[in-house]
């Protein structure tokens, strides 16, 4: 067998046997793994897709800060007449599917899609009208609505009375402290003045009814300048909380995943490679790899993380979604995952390696 193994082999040359061999075998492997590469089979986005629109903050006061807005009726309101001198239309009645109100004396009336003003007014021309009242003094009440609600979505989760008008960090703190609202989310912190969970971003999004474009405000973190964006909140305005943005570890630090970032400094690389324990000792901390997207243009700097460590070289901020990618040195690797046998396996290829 001996021979067989060394026919084809010029002589001199040495045949490794049994674990060194193997052991040679493995760290082959391991370096030719390094190299390595994968191919992404999905679908590519077009040159035509919008990648990462940038937020554009509302700043016009006329759409930040309306005038007064008179609740609009709708179906499933209960609401209550009240006409001046008499009782006959004291009872509560509720508005149907097809945004009908049934009313002693003058029938049905369709009030949905009107306001509150409107359907006073028409009412009361329909009393006039039908020859019952000269000048009728109308009121509506609204008893209970599905309708004269807001919702907030997102990072939070809930849904608010709105009786007029209320201001966005109110109905921000209703949610996060559950007053008044279903669904909301327990754990909070009071960011700006109203109650925010650390992972929501201050970059709010509300969708309100009858407007086309959506509302966009900025918190910020400074109570004082947020008043700017406590804009008000009216009945079937949707509040979106997003996630604030994360930044991705990958490789050879000690933790990795996604690290939500600080509404209210910057994160840097070492800040966040301090929350990921650190690079591990496998890591190539001379070439670490900051990726970052721009549209559809990907971006790669390398960076000595050791250097910044040491503070030989500037600490980088960075952004959300930024890819920070530590690799793995192989014989590093090996070492770490096979312990003091590995050390000393490796040790004893180098020094018959030597000798041959």
């Amino acid at each position: 067998m001996m021979q067989q193994e060394r026919g084809n082999l010029p002589r001199g040359t040495a045949v490794m046997r049994g674990p060194l061999r193997e052991m040679s075998l493995i760290l082959a492997l391991l370096v030719v793994g390094g190299a390595a590469q994968a191919q992404f089979s999905g679908p590519a986005p077009g040159p035509a897709t919008d990648v990462n629109p940038p937020v554009k903050i509302t700043t016009d006061p006329a759409i930040l800060f309306p005038g007064h807005r008179d609740a609009i009726l709708g179906e499933g309101d209960l609401l209550t007449i009240h006409l001046f001198g008499t009782q006959d239309y004291s009872t509560p009645t509720r508005v149907g599917l097809d945004g009908i109100l049934p009313l002693p004396l003058i029938g049905p009336v369709k009030v949905g899609g009107l306001t509150l003003q409107q359907a006073q007014d028409l009412i009361a021309q329909k009393l006039v009208a039908a020859g019952m009242y000269r000048d009728p003094q109308v009121s509506i009440q609204i008893s209970d609505s599905p309708n004269q609600l807001a919702t907030v979505t997102g990072e939070l989760h809930g849904v608010v009375p709105i009786i007029g008008e209320r201001r966005l960090l109110d109905v921000l703190a209703m949610v996060g402290t559950g007053t008044g609202a279903v669904g909301v989310t327990s754990t909070t912190v009071v960011v700006g003045g109203g109650g925010l969970p650390s992972t929501a971003s201050h970059v709010i999004t509300i969708h309100r009814f009858g407007v086309a474009e959506p509302i966009t405000v900025d918190l910020g973190t400074d109570p004082a300048k947020s008043e700017m964006a406590n804009i008000p909140i009216f009945a079937r305005d949707t509040i979106i909380v997003p996630r604030v943005g994360v930044i991705y570890l990958l490789g050879a630090f000690k933790s990795q995943g996604a690290i939500p970032l600080q509404q209210n400094s910057p994160m840097t690389l070492m800040k966040i490679a301090a929350l990921a324990g650190g690079p591990g000792y496998e890591g190539k901390t001379g070439d670490l790899r900051i990726i970052r997207s721009v549209g559809l243009t990907r971006q790669i700097v390398r960076v000595d993380i050791k250097k910044v460590m040491n503070g030989q070289a500037p600490d980088p901020v960075l952004q959300a979604d930024d890819i920070v990618f530590l690799p793995s040195s192989a014989m590093k690797a090996a070492i770490k995952s096979g312990g003091i046998g590995t050390a000393i396996g490796i040790a004893s290829l180098l020094l018959v390696a030597a000798q041959r």
